[in-house]
């Protein structure tokens, strides 16, 4: 592994400013343990994809966007190839006006700009200074602001939709109708439509779908062409693919991530991990950075 972060930070919930910025680079998988911060957490994923296990459910981060985890929210994460993540930490008291949950948030340019002007800067910026005071104040109005995206995937916890998603996530090629897998699990077409919209708030098909845009979203950010994807996810071709994932993102795969590409050329180079360096992952990386597949099973294993 290798790994780069900001040099003076160790842990951004005792830095004694209102917001604190860390950036990560992790160049192969990484994985850290359950856990909350003191500060609310704004995580943008300025390249690759990562995966968040919190709040009952599984939070998908692809590039141009970032998770908000309020404070005292655990959580969990792993990367999955080269990843590179721009953290940010906000007091409590400043965070309290924002949402109370979690959320995938689009981040739009000028959001993006103070995130990564905070992230790649000093963490102990000049105590009382007036231009800093008004730049965290036009990053919380952009941060009210960022739109919603729809990339959460929320895990039921009734046994009979246990053991439906289980065998969904193992084989996402699977088509079976809502009655098909009732009668595998025990249960009626009604019983099974009412359970999904209880426990999700969302209906069978959109859950799958959700499942399909998270795996997707992994997939082809480590390379994985348009057309396989489509087939491991049972679609008949790839137009039909990439209809679903228009749908429900606004652009195909390819604009998306050559989008991303885009908006980390309009800031020139970025630097990247130097092959060979190996400094200490556990008191640098404070990212909370889940393989989907891995997460999502997690949830459906039975607990020890």
């Amino acid at each position: 592994m290798s790994i780069t972060s900001t040099p003076d930070l160790e842990d951004p919930d005792e830095v004694p400013r209102s917001v604190v910025g860390l950036t990560i680079e992790l160049a192969s998988l990484h994985e850290t343990d359950p856990h909350r911060h003191r500060k609310a957490q704004l995580l943008y994923v300025v390249s690759g994809v990562i995966t968040v296990e919190a709040s009952g459910g599984i939070w998908t981060v692809p590039p141009h966007c970032a998770i908000w985890i309020p404070s005292g929210v655990a959580h969990v994460a792993r990367s999955v190839g080269r990843v590179t993540v721009g953290n940010l930490y906000i007091e409590p008291t400043l965070a309290s006006s924002l949402r109370d949950g979690c959320g995938i948030l689009f981040v739009q340019p000028l959001l993006r700009e103070l995130l990564l002007r905070f992230a790649s800067g000093p963490s102990l910026y000049p105590e009382g200074d007036t231009r800093e005071e008004r730049l965290v104040s036009v990053l919380l109005d952009e941060l009210q602001a960022a739109p919603l995206e729809p990339l959460h995937l929320p895990m039921p916890t009734d046994r009979r939709l246990r053991r439906l998603i289980e065998t969904l996530i193992d084989d996402p090629s699977l088509r079976f109708t809502i009655e098909e897998w009732g009668a595998r699990v025990g249960a009626s077409n009604r019983t099974l439509t009412r359970l999904f919209q209880r426990e999700t708030g969302m209906s069978f098909v959109r859950w799958r779908q959700q499942l399909h845009i998270g795996l997707a979203l992994q997939r082809l950010a480590t390379g994985h062409s348009v057309t396989n994807v489509a087939f491991d996810l049972g679609y008949e071709s790839p137009s039909a693919f990439i209809a679903m994932f228009r749908r429900m993102l606004g652009t195909t795969p390819a604009r998306y991530f050559t989008e991303a590409a885009a908006s980390d050329l309009e800031r020139g180079s970025r630097k990247q991990p130097q092959p060979g360096s190996s400094p200490d992952v556990e008191s640098r990386s404070k990212a909370e950075i889940v393989d989907f597949e891995t997460a999502a099973q997690r949830h459906t294993r039975p607990q020890s």
